[in-house]
């Protein structure tokens, strides 16, 4: 049984990854899995058709010839510094220098590690340390930060210290981009395995630290080819790319789709709503992907206007909790466009692919839409409701395990189905509706937050005496953080200004910052002393009901 082989490890590299040879064999069959790589995809494109646009970046524009030729010259220049199997990080906005990077990593034998621009000292210390990065290319300044600043404090407290390679700005002492062009010899690059690390990207868990997602050139390829298939995509075709490359939501319509898809990315290195409509309107875009704040705006920015994108195909929404009402409302503003809820994770990218037929339109808002190629199961409680269960998913496009293996335990169940800690249930046998979370994570704007990662900070506030973060529904971006507070001195508890300068000043990364502060007397606990976090939003819940009777600060 399948069960009994999973538990093999294949070696790629320094990684070891779970190898279940009959999933193998599966994934070779159906074609779901190759045997060449996006590293062929990128030499056949230059090719025969080497003037075709595969990015465009504001007035930059990248063809398949140019990319090309720029991505084995620095993949060359990679491999001076470090041998094939490193890791090279790359902390980019949306810019073209971020799609050469990529391809030039994969050219390179090496593995990607894109990290989020929206990180800051405490996360670039762990990733940076944990992944064991040879590499890593930053901006120098982007949205009024510093990030040769930053690198410069992350780097003192390394022992293994990366070498950083400014994209765009001054170099000062780290290295400038464009000198590793110079210097690129002609030497002889590496033959890859379709089955060895192409990408690692982190994702948070409940625990507090974040895990090293490991995916290969074939569970990418697998997603891609899911893609292709189910999301009405034609060769021609264009991705406006608003969600970070740096994120498995954005990566892969950057990197993967204009070779394996024969699209054009149209990049945003910043969201902003009536750039995205005039994009949309005018390259004109067919596929829009993105968290349901840019689907709420896009589509007040396109109501304001009048423009109704008639070449848009498809809407997909995911990464946060997505009203019915505004699938609804754009598929009816939106009047040659699909629009549709999906699910996935960086472990199981698109695990559903969402009902990407207009005339599912009640599927696609009531529910997060069918399967396409993972296999979906629940496990369901002897008691539960509905038949509500926790979602166990299995497929081609799934990660080839964790950068640590230790990180794996309980995460399969003896199949080798991933366990996502999301509960869900189906809808006429088919549509999958994700009803809650049993991990204790808060999606805001599509980005995952750990509780525990803010909770360990705040336990140092000299103020605080006890704190849980809890995240509570939020119309405008899914969920929101409340940190809920007992302070030390009743007189002296802490507000959300103070919350926030204390975590700046710890170097977390302000996305996570809690928006909401509410001071308690005592945290509901069981006998052995755990915080009863259900107890605790059912209480926020109830006094929302009564405002009155809440004491929020």
């Amino acid at each position: 049984m399948a069960g009994d082989e999973i538990t093999e490890r294949r070696h790629s590299g320094r990684f070891s990854l779970r190898w279940d040879p009959a999933r193998a064999r599966a994934a070779y069959r159906g074609g779901w899995w190759v045997d060449e790589t996006l590293a062929d995809a990128l030499r056949r494109a230059a090719a025969e058709f080497p003037a075709r646009a595969l990015v465009v970046d504001g007035d930059a524009r990248l063809d398949a010839g140019t990319l090309h030729v720029q991505a084995e010259a620095l993949a060359r220049a990679l491999l001076v510094r470090a041998p094939a199997g490193s890791v090279v990080s790359f902390m980019l906005p949306n810019w073209h220098e971020a799609v050469v990077i990529y391809h030039a990593i994969t050219l390179a034998g090496m593995v990607a590690h894109p990290v989020l621009p929206s990180l800051r000292d405490h996360e670039l210390q762990f990733q940076l340390r944990d992944v064991g990065a040879r590499l890593v290319f930053i901006p120098s300044w982007f949205r009024r930060h510093d990030y040769a600043a930053m690198f410069d404090r992350v780097l003192a407290s390394l022992e293994l210290r990366p070498e950083v390679v400014v994209v765009r700005g001054e170099a000062g002492a780290h290295t400038a981009y464009a000198d590793l062009f110079a210097s690129a010899p002609a030497s002889k690059l590496p033959v890859l395995d379709p089955d060895a690390v192409r990408m690692v990207m982190y994702t948070s868990g409940t625990t507090g630290r974040s895990r090293g997602v490991l995916h290969t050139h074939n569970t990418l390829h697998a997603l891609m080819r899911q893609i292709g298939r189910n999301w009405r995509v034609a060769p021609g075709d264009s991705f406006l790319v608003p969600s970070p490359v740096s994120h498995i939501g954005g990566s892969i319509y950057a990197f993967e789709a204009p070779l394996l898809l024969g699209t054009t990315a149209i990049l945003m290195d910043r969201w902003e709503p009536e750039t995205a409509l005039h994009l949309a309107a005018t390259v004109p875009c067919t596929h829009i992907c993105g968290a349901t704040p840019f689907l709420e705006q896009l589509l007040d920015a396109a109501k304001r206007a009048g423009e109704r994108l008639p070449a848009l195909k498809l809407f997909v929404c995911g990464g946060a909790s997505v009203p019915p009402s505004l699938i609804r409302s754009a598929a009816a503003h939106f009047a040659n466009a699909a629009v549709t809820r999906v699910y996935g994770s960086t472990e199981v990218p698109v695990t559903t692919v969402g009902c990407p037929d207009r005339a599912d339109l009640a599927y696609a808002a009531e529910t997060d839409g069918r399967p396409g190629v993972a296999t979906v199961k629940l496990a369901v409680a002897s008691r539960a409701a509905d038949g509500e269960g926790e979602i166990l998913v299995q497929g081609p496009q799934m990660l080839a395990g964790y950068l640590h293996p230790e990180d794996e335990a309980d995460v399969f169940d003896d199949d080798g189905y991933y366990r996502t800690g999301d509960l869900g249930h189906w809808v006429d046998g088919d549509y999958l509706v994700i009803s809650g979370r049993s991990k204790d994570i808060i999606i805001r704007h599509g980005e995952n937050i750990s509780p525990k990662e803010i909770e360990d900070m705040l336990q140092d506030h000299p103020q605080i005496a006890e704190v849980a973060i809890v995240g509570v529904p939020d119309p405008r971006t899914g969920e929101r953080a409340c940190a809920v507070i007992v302070p030390a001195t009743p007189s002296q508890a802490p507000d959300v200004p103070a919350v926030g300068a204390f975590l700046a000043g710890r170097g977390l990364a302000t996305f996570k910052f809690p928006e909401e502060v509410v001071c308690w007397d005592t945290l509901p606990k069981n006998d052995t002393g755990k915080v009863l976090k259900h107890r605790i939003r059912a209480t926020l819940a109830a006094r929302r009901a009564a405002p009155d009777t809440e004491a929020a600060r």
